[in-house]
């Protein structure tokens, strides 16, 4: 049998506490465990850094641009994409129109927003061995200009999560999907995050009780993750985790490992057969 065959307020000055942003119960709480230390983000959050990782990955920048890109956000608006802020900013990097970073309506986009902070950062003379606050700063000439080292160290467990570094290190216990899913808003979405670097095609043959299965190939990202098939499978694959809750996906499979929404994270070993490297499965709720 084939794998296939298997799968079926204000912003910016405050100083805030993460935990405090879900409830007490684990619907909807998403966690990256790195070197035993496991840092939470809500779902919603998660969603949005799975874009900001995803978009410096296909730009073909580190995984230190994304430390700097979510320790921003984190800080500006606690990577929510909000439509208010100091004075006239807005979106998740709370961008302001006044300062010619584009109209409110392209600063509320997320990729805009996203692709606009990028463009600064790397027209910043060695930012990958700038502290993260420097960094950040140095694109964003905050009024609170040391604000961003609060979330260096939750920024980078994410980071290595999202792009493969850390293995089976991203869960979200999320509640029952809402379903059908639908194969379309999935392609849809990885074309936006990933911008070609990631494919995704439904696989007709495996539909059925377990719904459809869409599979990512990961082949635009191997070469920008420095030709490890493996690396980019994983980070595609914690991506996916991140935005199960948009995306309403019941699994994610990658290499032999399983995450089933509501489980107990990563379960090695769940596949009859690996998925070949670089490659993802995606299963969605079947129709009722």
């Amino acid at each position: 049998m084939t794998a296939l065959a298997v799968l079926a307020g204000a912003v910016g000055a405050v100083v805030w506490t993460l935990d405090a942003t879900h409830d007490d119960t684990a619907s909807r709480r998403c966690t990256a465990t790195v070197d035993g230390a496991v840092w939470d983000l809500s779902a919603d959050q998660a969603d949005n850094a799975a874009l900001i990782a995803a978009t410096a990955q296909h730009r073909g920048l580190p995984a230190r641009a994304v430390t700097i890109g979510l320790a921003t956000a984190l800080q500006e608006s606690r990577l929510i994409n909000i439509d208010y802020g100091d004075r006239d900013s807005v979106g998740l990097f709370q961008q302001r129109p006044s300062q010619g970073w584009g109209t409110v309506e392209q600063i509320m986009d997320p990729v805009y927003s996203t692709g606009r902070f990028y463009d600064g950062l790397v027209e910043v003379p060695g930012y990958t061995e700038l502290p993260v606050t420097e960094a950040a700063q140095a694109v964003q000439r905050s009024g609170f200009p040391d604000a961003y080292a609060q979330h260096e160290a939750r920024s980078r467990a994410w980071a290595s999560a999202l792009t493969g570094w850390s293995t089976a290190a991203l869960h979200c216990d999320l509640d029952a999907p809402g379903g059908p899913g639908d194969p379309d808003t999935v392609a849809a979405r990885v074309q936006r995050d990933f911008a070609g670097s990631v494919t995704a095609v439904a696989d007709g043959s495996a539909t059925g009780e377990e719904g459809p299965v869409v599979l990512l190939e990961a082949g635009g990202l191997v070469a920008l993750a420095g030709g490890d098939p493996a690396r980019a499978g994983w980070a595609v694959a914690q991506w996916a985790v991140a935005a199960a809750e948009a995306l309403d996906l019941a699994t994610v499979e990658v290499g032999d490992a399983r995450w089933s929404r509501g489980g107990d994270g990563w379960q090695a070993g769940a596949l009859a057969e690996a998925l070949a490297p670089g490659t993802v499965a995606l299963t969605l709720p079947p129709a009722r």
